[in-house]
């Protein structure tokens, strides 16, 4: 089992990225949560990961802390819930606002979800109550604010780039591309990143 990465970031294409540890490269999908936390470019990361061995892929998620990792492993247990679902799950909202969710019966923040019906969102509402009960209460939560990177003395992204780099992210968490299309010309302003672009369009969505 490979439980943590320590290494230098050298690309970031969410919701994957590449870390460099002696000249081995790591490809390694993250929840955009985690994603937003990331260093810049060239910069040394530590990502906490879980392993996961399938018959056609053998896949690495990657996290910020254990808590969100944890929370992924006992989502996966999840009847109907895989991988994917999970990345898509802490991606639309924190660890602490998806434990708030489960702990409130918050069916209809989970439904806003793609991938998540009313009948998933119920399950995982009854499943994972008692399991998270470990984690402690959590009180309400909102996703903090997160500051644009200034783009002083760096070349700025092609506004077209912008809004593909964020519409391809979003398809690849389970949104369909017309739906990705809307979510992210819906939030865009001229001072986005697409890292930024990603985040409101997720939040928008809930």
């Amino acid at each position: 089992m490979i439980g943590r990465i320590r290494g230098t970031l050298v690309e970031k294409q969410p919701p994957e990225v590449l870390i460099d540890v002696a000249g081995v490269g790591y490809e390694i999908q993250m929840p955009m949560t985690s994603f937003y936390q990331l260093p810049a470019l060239n910069e040394e990361v530590v990502v906490y990961t879980h392993f996961v061995v399938r018959e056609d892929a053998q896949l690495l998620f990657g996290f910020a802390d254990k808590m969100e990792r944890s929370l992924f492993r006992e989502l996966i247990k999840a009847n109907g819930v895989g991988p994917k679902l999970a990345l898509t799950i802490l991606s639309g909202m924190s660890a602490s606002q998806f434990m708030v969710c489960v702990q409130n019966e918050d069916v209809s923040s989970l439904v806003a979800m793609p991938g998540i019906g009313k009948k998933t969102a119920e399950r995982l509402v009854v499943e994972l109550r008692d399991r998270l009960a470990k984690f402690g209460k959590i009180q309400d939560v909102n996703l903090p604010d997160l500051p644009m990177e200034s783009t002083n003395g760096a070349s700025v992204v092609p506004i077209n780039d912008v809004r593909e780099d964020a519409a391809s992210a979003l398809v690849a968490l389970g949104y369909k591309p017309t739906q990705a299309s809307k979510m992210v010309s819906g939030v865009y302003t001229s001072d986005m990143d697409s890292e930024a672009l990603i985040r409101e369009a997720l939040r928008a969505a809930l």
